[in-house]
């Protein structure tokens, strides 16, 4: 796999963030992960300013603190994806949405990036003495799920919402970490 960063988003992305959400746009495809980017679309230091704000949020049943982070190909240095990632959970987000929501540009999927990615969110996970985190997908998306299984999620169940069936899977941070990291240091 080619070299890839895991960075805060900054004005260097601007460009290429307004571009990834019209390549999803484009593909007619979910976007999910992005920390609410497709509604700053024009407005993008206003959604730099709504990540620094998410990250400072004192954890309540409306809302919990954040992190977003975009994974950049160093070769071009072009944006790959987006996870985003909640260092808490409400009732919510508990039963539905979990702790990571993560996206991959169409035309990047099947390259083994969404495994990377989530893989870099567990190791920060980690860093912030988080146990045990929540994945949730949509049971229809195979892609994500194997990615999830991938990263050693264990499907906890399965339950509806909206009328669309949802997976529910949990992820032991550190022993996935172990585990993964043995993979993916070794390629560097």
């Amino acid at each position: 796999m080619e070299k890839l960063k895991f960075i805060r988003p900054n004005k260097e992305y601007e460009k290429q963030a307004f571009e990834y959400i019209q390549e999803f746009k484009n593909y007619n495809s979910h976007i999910n992960g992005a920390g609410g980017l497709a509604k700053y679309i024009g407005n993008y230091d206003e959604w730099l300013q709504k990540l620094e704000n998410d990250r400072n949020v004192v954890p309540s049943e409306n809302q919990v603190p954040r992190e977003t982070f975009m994974l950049i190909r160093e070769s071009d240095n072009k944006l790959i994806g987006i996870i985003n990632i909640r260092l808490a959970l409400n009732k919510e987000l508990k039963e539905y949405a979990g702790n990571i929501g993560y996206g991959i540009r169409p035309t990047e999927r099947k390259k083994g990036y969404a495994s990377y990615q989530l893989y870099l969110a567990l190791k920060f996970c980690q860093e912030k003495g988080i146990d045990k985190i929540l994945v949730t997908c949509k049971k229809e998306n195979v892609g994500s799920s194997k990615t999830i299984q991938s990263c050693y999620g264990i499907l906890d169940n399965e339950l509806v919402k909206n009328g669309e069936l949802l997976q529910r899977y949990w992820i032991d941070v550190n022993n996935a970490v172990k585990k993964l990291s043995l993979k993916y240091e070794s390629e560097e």
